[in-house]
């Protein structure tokens, strides 16, 4: 038997963005966070460089907002960049009060430099910040006794009260299959917040873990949300090349501490393609290693940092050091192979600045959403910032709402009565196969309206297949993810077809000079999913 869960906020995500939220929140509502699995399944915990903040007196907010929108490329929200980068310092400072022990040096904290930044702002721990973050705040979750965690869960829709009959367009919880059980459960809530990450799975190679699958974007888009600036999909230059490395990423600091990214007869080239060489934008040196990479017929291009003395390398980069030793490579001698991989979307729900989506009561943190802070590339760093000021400000305004009376009618379980289990798993692995695979060679780091027209000719026949398999088979987990990835696939392509130049990590080679007025791309929900939800909101 299906179970239900009622609460008064429903955070839907236990990375940095949605833990940070439940903290803010807690002395005041009760709160219910869903995780896939444990905390180191989200993106926030492999997170390795650090938080970028103004905290040194040489630096100050204009440089940081000056890079930030430069990196952007001419999309960022000026006034939401100078908000978040203000705010900045003291996410720091309620991040150090909560326990998190930030690098120090000569008593102060130390300060790492990273691509596109004109100074050192970047506080970490170590190279393993977001592991230090999320620990922490776990366990202070863990500790609260209004909030209550659960694990193994993956959320499958909205509940949308205008699909219940005659009721507002707004969010009243989620459908939610328990992995461990294989049962589908309603949480019922007065708000939510999506605090699912990214969506980089929808590519072959990334840096992401496995859950990275667009869950919160495919959501709220089927809920009725605007999507943003989707095809501005960040490829991260540095990841571990190695057949047993998995998605192992080679922080953008070691480039901050002079790395040189070398081809493999030793040769340095980034400064052929940029007057900044390694320290250029992230979008930037992605672009030249692929085309080194294709030029000369290599798998890969190497990054060194060996010149350094290995008690540096050893204090600064431990779990970079430790993780390539057991792979045989020793830092402090030898170059690191590395490859470009999809890491971060800087598109997501259009949300204002406290957080708030276009649906009532549902609010988007995180990489998720799409804040205007990012632009067409996002900053090194500032992705845990967005997290933790984001965060704050919806369960500010949240709190401010809590004392309203909301009724919130009876929501039908989920309805099972016209499935059954599927004895053709396969379809299931070979489509997910198929997808990252026509993602990465079609809409990748360059592209063009051919490839782009080819990825949406496949993207258009697997949502016909994907939407009959959902409509008559019990859900899976892996079901759920590979139509969220299907669904935010189909909007990435959209995007990167309506857009006629190149501009930020969106580069085409059919358009490759940037226009002189850009424009947002917008796409409003088309009611893509509308039988396949009412599915979920039919009494049984």
């Amino acid at each position: 038997m299906s179970q239900r869960f009622a609460t008064d906020v429903l955070i839907i995500g236990g990375g940095a963005a949605g833990l940070a939220a439940a903290l803010q929140l807690a002395d005041a509502a009760r709160v219910t966070v869903l995780s896939k699995g444990d905390i180191t399944t989200g993106s926030s915990h492999w997170a390795q460089g650090g938080i970028a903040a103004v905290m040194d007196p040489e630096d100050s907010y204009s440089a940081h907002v000056k890079d930030t929108l430069e990196a952007g490329a001419g999309l960022c929200d000026p006034g939401v960049v100078e908000a978040t980068v203000a705010d900045a310092p003291e996410m720091i400072a309620q991040l150090s009060s909560w326990g998190v022990n930030f690098d120090v040096e000569d008593n102060i904290l130390h300060l790492t430099r990273e691509g596109g930044h004109s100074h050192r702002r970047v506080v970490h721990v170590a190279d393993a910040t977001g592991r230090a973050i999320t620990q922490t705040l776990t366990e202070k979750v863990l500790d609260h006794p209004n909030i209550e965690l659960f694990n193994d869960r993956v959320a499958i829709d909205l509940i949308n009260l205008s699909k219940l009959g005659r009721h507002p367009n707004s969010c009243a919880g989620a459908h939610v299959l328990n992995r461990s059980t294989g049962r589908v459960e309603v949480f019922q809530s007065k708000f939510v917040i999506l605090a699912t990450g990214g969506a980089s799975k929808v590519y072959l190679y990334t840096s992401n873990p496995d859950g990275s699958t667009g869950d919160g974007i495919a959501m709220a888009w089927r809920a009725g949300c605007r999507v943003a600036n989707m095809e501005f999909n960040q490829f991260h230059p540095t990841c571990l090349y190695h057949p047993h490395a998995g998605s192992f990423l080679i922080s953008e600091a070691v480039r901050g501490e002079g790395g040189i990214l070398r081809l493999p007869n030793g040769e340095r080239f980034m400064q052929r393609f940029d007057e900044r060489a390694e320290l250029a934008p992230r979008d930037i040196v992605a672009r030249a290693i692929d085309h080194e990479m294709k030029r000369i017929g290599a798998d890969c291009v190497y990054l060194d940092i060996s010149h350094r003395s290995a008690e540096f390398i050893h204090s600064h980069f431990p779990n970079i050091a430790e993780k390539c030793a057991a792979l045989g490579i020793n830092i402090t001698q030898d170059a690191i192979p590395v490859v470009p991989a999809a890491h971060y979307s800087c598109g997501g729900v259009v949300v204002d600045q406290h957080g708030r989506s276009d649906l009532a009561h549902l609010y988007v943190i995180g990489e998720a959403s799409c804040t205007g802070l990012h632009g067409a590339n996002r900053l090194a760093s500032n992705s845990l910032l967005e997290c933790l000021v984001f965060a704050r400000r919806a369960a500010n305004k949240i709190k401010t709402q809590l004392e309203r009376p909301l009724n919130v009618p009876y929501i039908p379980k989920w309805d099972e009565s016209r499935v059954r289990d599927s004895d053709e798993s396969v379809i299931i692995a070979h489509n997910w196969d198929e997808l990252r695979r026509f993602m990465w060679d079609f809409v990748g780091i360059v592209r063009t309206d051919k490839r782009l027209q080819r990825a949406q000719h496949r993207i258009d026949l697997l949502k016909q297949e994907i939407a009959d398999y959902y409509a008559n088979y019990t859900i899976t987990s892996d079901l759920i993810e590979l139509r969220n990835l299907l669904h935010v696939a189909d909007l990435i392509v959209r995007s990167a077809l309506q857009r006629r130049e190149s501009r930020g990590l969106h580069f085409t080679l059919d358009h490759p000079q940037q226009s002189a007025h850009p424009q947002d791309t917008i796409l409003f929900p088309g009611g893509l999913d509308d039988l396949n939800v009412m599915r979920a909101t039919t009494p049984n």
